[in-house]
């Protein structure tokens, strides 16, 4: 019973629908900009800063280092043949103290990101990883949003076009049911429940008393659970104001989504207490879109307009003599891609 109404649940909900499906206008609109650019991978040239414009295999530790160090946590690089007493020793050096989190530096959604509390929890994470990866500070800022922003090179000041504001996977105490019965309870946290029942941190029997809220995935991740909500009426003169002073500063950046966590939104207005937790390029997407309250309609129009940004981008660089990635490259990226999707899954 309990699948099928999981298996409902995601036909009705068009946020889990395949990429497929939810891109199916954008193909359209998409080869119609190829065919314009004469290039298939004609969006490669919209962030000058990023390799490939931020590209499915882009180092996240390299689009780190465009972004002033003051923004972001502090994050270490390591290749996966990395003897751990290098790794402690290295981590101890920045300054680094636990929790940390650990995740791969070419990554996808939130895929084999964790959160490591000891250095005993550190060494048996790292004996299983096969790839390069970061570790990172961990931000204690209680708010989580999702930014998205965009310059024309022929314009002085960016816009922001969607903020997004994320839900954790959570349980609220109710002194009676388990772990487990608050999560199948809430059918976006039971899609989950076989990825939580593999955490040796959670205990899913455990009844938590009234009131309490027990975090179970401190990341703001679509596919981990959280809730994507739509706050594009934060969005403020002040605010476009303020990132793009701080956009501007991150060399060649033009689009894409911006992973923040902040203190206050006051606060944030204004550029002070905030960190950007990662940023992604030309693959972005307006996650405000999977608001459950919108329709695929709406979710739609959002791609529509910011394909066409990334296409306004992108032929203005191409008129100043750039060339987007070639074919034999791009379909080299896709390869590469998939190939280091089987490592993190």
């Amino acid at each position: 019973m309990r699948k099928t109404q999981l298996l409902w649940h995601k036909i009705t909900h068009w946020e889990y629908w395949p990429y497929q499906v939810v891109y199916l206008p954008v193909y359209f609109q998409y080869g119609y900009y190829a065919l314009r650019m004469r290039s298939f991978f004609f969006f490669s040239l919209a962030n000058s800063g990023f390799s490939n414009g931020g590209f499915f295999t882009t180092s996240k530790k390299e689009i780190y280092n465009t972004i002033p160090e003051k923004y972001y946590p502090k994050t270490l690089l390591f290749e996966s043949n990395t003897a751990f007493e290098t790794v402690i020793e290295t981590i101890q050096k920045k300054g680094i103290s636990f929790p940390v989190i650990v995740k791969p530096d070419v990554g996808l959604r939130g895929t084999a990101v964790k959160k490591i509390d000891s250095v005993e929890e550190l060494k048996r994470e790292l004996s299983s990883i096969s790839y390069t990866f970061l570790v990172q500070e961990l931000v204690n800022y209680p708010n989580e949003i999702g930014l998205f922003y965009v310059k024309l090179p022929n314009e002085n000041k960016g816009k922001i076009t969607g903020i997004v504001s994320k839900e954790f996977l959570s349980v609220i105490g109710n002194g009676k049911n388990s772990i487990q019965d608050l999560i199948v309870e809430n059918p976006r946290f039971a899609f989950q429940l076989e990825t939580l029942s593999n955490d040796p941190k959670i205990d899913l029997k455990y009844v938590p008393p009234i009131g309490k809220k027990v975090t179970l995935v401190p990341f703001g991740n679509h596919c981990r659970g959280a809730k994507f909500i739509d706050e594009s009426y934060l969005i403020s003169e002040k605010l476009t104001t303020t990132f793009t002073s701080i956009c501007n500063q991150i060399e060649g950046f033009n689009y894409g989504r911006m992973d923040i966590m902040f203190d206050n939104f006051a606060d944030l207005e204004n550029g002070e207490n905030f960190k950007i937790i990662e940023i992604n390029g030309v693959i972005s997407e307006p996650t405000h879109m999977y608001d459950p309250k919108h329709s695929l309609f709406f979710g739609w129009k959002e791609l529509i307009r910011h394909y066409s940004f990334l296409f306004q981008i992108a032929k203005f660089e191409l008129k100043k003599g750039k060339k987007p990635i070639s074919h034999t490259a791009g379909k080299l990226e896709f390869k590469k891609h998939f190939e280091h999707l089987k490592k993190i899954s």
